[in-house]
């Protein structure tokens, strides 16, 4: 049994920290909005009211926050409680640089980073199948190998910063294949195959994806509920053309798909919404309710 913290357990913050409950660990949990950690008590963890307070003795720290504002503006809250030898894992997406800058702050104070996002949406936390890619010194990740793999499949990518700029490639490819995965829907809806049975023909083949099953299916159905929100999507495709910039490189591809999420997100109200809505986005260019 592990002594960790958990900061930030909203959409995938909360199945992350049952997972880790469920796995036996010591658990302490904190939210800036506390109603969303208090439900976690009664799974069997302690809930924080300060970051300081839920750091507090514990080996590991993970953070799973929306940005790297967030995650930098917690730190400062809590780096002054962490012992010495502590780990932290930033489990959110955050700029390369800006991990890199994070792990140099905690250096000088003797505590560890990992920088390790995930992918898999809010089923993949909930059944703990998340891909995990983490970037840090290599002693570093075995230490936290073991409670990552309660959440998930942890990889180990390289130094400090390649976790991020994997989740950054993720994103990428969720991105150009969620706009793809819409096209072709709309394709087979207005074409009058069954959408539905297309995609069960495509399962096993070069076209078959993640994207495809479970987009594919909100799609059709019309069931944009969060689990992977349009505003964070753009959040983490603006800052894969950030790093592209910064190694003088022109994603054509992503800087089309960033474009219309934003139009999606600006001129049509889906900030919030799942980002299988661009979908409606594509309905909306087509003049189609």
């Amino acid at each position: 049994m592990t002594s960790l913290a958990l900061l930030g357990t909203g959409l995938m913050g909360g199945p992350m920290a049952r997972n880790l409950l469920a796995a036996g660990h010591d658990l302490t949990v904190w939210n800036r909005s506390r109603d969303k950690a208090a439900p976690l008590a009664d799974a069997g963890a302690t809930v924080a009211d300060t970051p300081a307070e839920a750091v507090a003795g514990v080996d590991i720290v993970i953070s799973m926050l929306s940005d790297g504002p967030a995650s930098d503006a917690v730190q400062k809250d809590a780096i002054d409680a962490m012992a010495d030898g502590t780990i932290w894992v930033e489990m959110g997406s955050i700029k390369p640089e800006e991990a890199r800058a994070h792990a140099e702050r905690f250096a000088k104070r003797g505590i560890g980073y990992v920088d390790a996002p995930v992918s898999g949406g809010t089923k993949g936390a909930e059944a703990g199948t998340l891909a995990i890619m983490a970037g840090g010194e290599a002693d570093a990740f075995d230490r936290v190998r073991d409670v990552l793999s309660a959440m998930g499949r942890p990889v180990h990518v390289g130094p400090v910063g390649t976790g991020q700029l994997s989740k950054l490639a993720n994103q990428a490819i969720v991105g150009c294949a969620i706009g793809a995965v819409a096209e072709a829907m709309l394709l087979l809806q207005k074409g009058g195959a069954d959408p539905a049975a297309v995609r069960d023909a495509l399962k096993g083949g070069f076209a078959d994806s993640i994207v495809l099953q479970q987009h594919g299916a909100r799609m059709t159905e019309g069931d944009f509920a969060p689990g992977g929100l349009t505003k964070f999507q753009i959040k983490d495709l603006d800052n894969v053309l950030t790093e592209a910039a910064s190694l003088s490189l022109h994603l054509p591809t992503v800087e089309a798909i960033t474009d219309r999420f934003k139009r999606l997100r600006d001129e049509m109200g889906g900030g919030d919404m799942d980002h299988s809505a661009l979908f409606l986005e594509l309905k909306d260019r087509n003049g189609l309710t």
